[in-house]
């Protein structure tokens, strides 16, 4: 029990240096490669620190390697912008002036449900709240906002992405199939599959982006008694 106990600490002392050694960046903004070296030396600690039979040296080597993997891929990446781009990815605009970027959404294996909730951690509740949305390599959302102030007191819905409806929020608005094809025929839109996306606030405003053309805001007339 003793040495294990020993070796465990040898084991957190030589992590304490490394991640030290290896940079605030490392902890608080993981680039992919360092999360994957992070995984790495964590799953490398564990198993001489609690396995007696292997010598604790191995594990201490390997950490130390690992390092040194770190600090030449960091080197790499100081040293060449292409490089750089090849290891952690390019940033992703995916709100710009014409409204959201479907293709860069899909790019990083995202629709526009997982937008809306990064959106809301950094404060906009709407689409149409900032000018730009960019996913930094890092998976942080950076956002410039719009000059418009965006009314706190109300959370728009999801009604229509990429040519289909969000089923839940359907039934909140108790919409049917008439209001929705009269919603259709003030706005001059052709069929529901011409719809990228919709969202719907409580006062009736909607962020409203055709495919292939840039969004605007419209008005949708739902039930009164209708409240979310």
């Amino acid at each position: 029990m003793l040495i294990i106990f020993i070796r465990a600490i040898i084991i957190f002392v030589t992590l304490v240096v490394i991640m030290r050694l290896m940079g605030k960046r490392q902890i608080g903004e993981m680039q992919p490669f360092e999360f994957i070296i992070t995984l790495l030396i964590a799953e490398l600690a564990c198993v001489p620190m609690t396995d007696v039979s292997i010598p604790l040296v191995y594990g201490v080597v390997s950490i130390i390697a690992v390092f040194i993997l770190h600090q030449i891929l960091t080197i790499l990446e100081q040293s060449s912008q292409r490089f750089k781009s090849v290891i952690d990815g390019k940033p992703a605009v995916v709100i710009n002036k014409r409204g959201v970027d479907i293709k860069e959404l899909k790019k990083n294996n995202m629709d526009v449900s997982d937008l809306l909730e990064s959106l809301r951690t950094t404060g906009n509740f709407s689409l149409d709240s900032v000018h730009y949305a960019i996913y930094e390599s890092n998976g942080k959302l950076s956002v410039l906002k719009s000059e418009q102030k965006d009314a706190s007191n109300q959370l728009p819905l999801l009604l229509v992405y990429e040519g289909k409806f969000d089923k839940n929020n359907y039934k909140l608005l108790k919409l049917s199939d008439k209001i929705f094809d009269n919603f259709l025929k003030q706005n001059n839109i052709k069929s529901l599959k011409s719809i990228d996306i919709l969202t719907v606030a409580s006062s009736g405003e909607c962020y409203l982006q055709l495919k292939n053309m840039p969004y605007k805001k419209v008005h949708f007339d739902f039930s009164e008694d209708v409240k979310w």
